[in-house]
């Protein structure tokens, strides 16, 4: 579907982005490229858009040399999908959608039926969302919109540029997830750049692992988990991650210290604010010394928007399920399999320290650090 022979990039300045990659990806097959930054990872993907342009060599999209195709109409057949979203913010979701649909020269019942077919696709009520702008949504809802964007026009192949990286975790977690089971039904090409081994190994087929613009190891995540090429590749991924023999952690090496929190008594246009801010699905309600009250979730508050008395206190839910710090690895398993929750509150003498989530509790039990990037109390509002 997509081949690299003997390309490479050497900007004005002499920099050397690329040297001689060779590779082939597979059609339906979601492929990373990963690697520190400045490897070229992103440069590589750009030149499948013709976004950057190679200094040497050849690329080919189903056999036919993308140098020869005007740039223009080979962009509105790929898909592009990036960490900024760049939705449109004075089109409604529809039109943001429909864009690409409608530069193609769609009829309206076609582009309109499939802005509705996609909404769907990704549990956003059609209704509920087309007419509504992209202020007026949350992170995580906007980065959905994002990537089905990216489908409308049925392309053959998608982009997707560190998209998920400006997410809170439960968001991004969602995302991951949906991503992977959106990709079982629409089986298209996916080149997919991250920063995050835990990103890649969870979503991809084959992952790129990249080093001073070459490919070190081009494999599946068990091959490149089993089997690292060399001590870059095992640096890379966390000589942590390739011990077996490491004592299973507890809930203070599965949970995320960085907090956001809300008072009980802000209002649900406040509360709302603060959510799109940072991102986040949902609030930690808490007193002034840190003890745990509720819940409030982005569905509930929009659910009681209307309802200009109320306040986060009144809306969220009394019944969250925690675990001390103590809680054994099996402990915060069992309760994520059996109560179907996204994320775990820690709990310390009655105030809450922490919060685990699934992709949290999978890099603690791989031995890494989870609090180090993120530490610090909470943001508390």
């Amino acid at each position: 579907m997509i081949t690299f022979k003997n390309v490479g990039k050497t900007f004005p300045d002499g920099f050397e982005a690329l040297k001689n990659i060779d590779f082939q990806i597979k059609k339906g097959e979601l492929v990373t490229l990963i690697g520190p930054s400045g490897c070229g990872k992103t440069t590589t993907m750009r030149m499948i858009n013709r976004l950057i342009e190679p200094s040497k060599g050849t690329i080919l999209i189903d056999g036919e040399d993308i140098a020869n195709q005007n740039p223009v109409e080979l962009r509105r057949n790929i898909g592009y999908v990036i960490q900024q979203i760049g939705l449109l913010p004075h089109m409604t979701i529809e039109d943001n959608i429909s864009l690409v649909p409608r530069l193609k020269g769609w009829k309206k019942e076609e582009y309109e039926g499939r802005v509705d077919e996609l909404l769907d696709l990704v549990g956003l009520d059609p209704a509920t969302f087309k007419k509504r702008y992209p202020s007026e949504l949350s992170g995580g809802q906007q980065q959905r919109i994002g990537v089905i964007r990216a489908l409308a026009a049925e392309p053959p192949v998608i982009l997707m540029d560190e998209p998920f990286s400006a997410l809170d975790p439960i968001s991004r977690e969602q995302l991951q997830d949906e991503l992977v089971s959106l990709q079982d039904s629409i089986k298209k090409t996916i080149v997919f750049v991250t920063h995050d081994m835990d990103e890649a190994i969870k979503i991809a087929d084959r992952i790129a692992i990249m080093q001073n613009g070459e490919i070190v190891q081009f494999d599946t995540p068990e091959k490149i988990l089993r089997h690292p090429a060399n001590d870059f590749v095992k640096g890379f991924i966390g000589e942590e991650r390739l011990n077996t023999n490491a004592s299973a952690p507890s809930a203070r090496d599965l949970m995320l210290q960085k907090l956001v929190t809300a008072k009980p008594t802000r209002g649900l246009a406040e509360a709302l604010k603060m959510m799109k801010k940072h991102t986040v699905d949902s609030l930690l309600v808490t007193d002034q010394k840190g003890k745990l009250l509720g819940v409030a979730t982005l569905e509930t508050i929009e659910k009681h928007f209307h309802e200009e008395d109320k306040t986060v206190q009144d809306i969220m839910n009394h019944e969250v399920v925690t675990v001390p710090v103590d809680a054994s690895y099996t402990e915060v398993a069992e309760i994520f399999a059996v109560k179907k929750v996204t994320s775990i509150p820690v709990m310390e003498e009655e105030q809450v320290v922490g919060l685990i989530t699934r992709a949290t509790m999978m890099r603690g039990l791989a031995g890494l650090r989870i609090g180090t990037p993120l530490e610090g109390g909470p943001e508390h509002g």
